[in-house]
């Protein structure tokens, strides 16, 4: 029977080496990633603001011309 424990420390083992290789981003790279996400996040939701907006107008104005 294969033993749990020496798979489950193995595993960890490899996983730590592997995030201490890993190049970790300092603060301020961090907070310009950070409000470069945020940016986007509220350009792309005015944009979809509009557009849902807009189309909901169209819509109704065609169905009131239909009707």
């Amino acid at each position: 029977m294969k033993n749990p424990f020496r798979s489950t420390r193995i595993f960890l083992g490899e996983m730590v080496g592997e995030l201490q290789k890993a190049t970790w981003p300092t603060k301020t790279e961090l907070r310009d990633s950070t409000i470069v996400v945020i940016v986007a996040a509220l350009i792309l939701g005015v944009f979809t603001a509009i557009s849902d907006f807009s189309l909901q107008n169209v819509v109704w104005l065609f169905t009131e011309w239909v009707s």
